[in-house]
C-alpha cells in the first residue's frame, strides 16, 4: 500500500493532468458534437474552432488551479500565463485543424463510419479522437515547461 501511495505522490501532477485532460477532452467533444448538430457536419472546422475555444478556457482554469497549482491571481502573472497558454494551444489547435483536414477531406474519413454498441461513430469523430492523443501530449509539455514553469 505504501508503494502505491508513493507512486501517486510521485506522479500526482501527471495523474491530475490526466483527469482534467479527460475533462477538457469531454468538454471539447461534447461542444464539437453539439456544434455539428447545430451547424451540420459540413461545417466541422467551425465546430472545431468553437469546441477548441470552450475547452481551452476550461483547461486554463483547471491547469492553473489543480494541475500546476499556480495560485496567484496577480494581473501581470495571469496575463503572462493566459497569453502563453493560448499561444501554445493555438499551435496545437493548428496541428489538430490540419490533421482533421488531412484525415477528413484528403483521406476521405468522412465516408467512414463504425457502429459501436448501437451508436454510429463517424469518420470525423474517429479522426478527432486520433488527433486528441497528439494534442494532449503537446499541451502537457507546453503547460509544464512554458506556461506554468516553476521558478528555481
Amino acid at each position: 500500500m505504501k508503494t502505491i501511495k508513493n507512486l501517486i505522490i510521485k506522479y500526482k501532477e501527471l495523474i491530475v493532468y490526466g483527469v482534467f485532460g479527460v475533462g477538457t477532452t469531454l468538454v471539447n467533444f461534447v461542444t464539437y458534437k453539439l456544434c455539428n448538430m447545430l451547424f451540420g457536419v459540413k461545417y466541422y472546422l467551425l465546430s472545431n474552432i468553437i469546441a477548441w475555444l470552450v475547452s481551452v478556457i476550461f483547461a486554463y482554469v483547471t491547469n492553473k488551479l489543480f494541475v500546476f497549482e499556480s495560485k496567484s491571481w496577480n494581473l501581470k502573472l495571469v496575463a503572462k500565463e493566459v497569453s502563453s497558454f493560448f499561444t501554445a494551444r493555438i499551435f496545437s489547435f493548428l496541428i489538430e485543424e490540419a490533421g482533421l483536414f488531412l484525415l477528413v477531406d484528403i483521406c476521405n474519413m468522412k465516408a467512414f463510419a463504425v457502429d459501436v454498441a448501437g451508436f454510429t461513430v463517424s469518420g470525423n469523430m474517429i479522426s478527432k479522437v486520433l488527433l486528441a492523443v497528439i494534442v494532449v501530449v503537446l499541451n502537457y509539455f507546453f503547460s509544464k515547461f512554458v506556461v506554468f514553469k516553476k521558478k528555481k
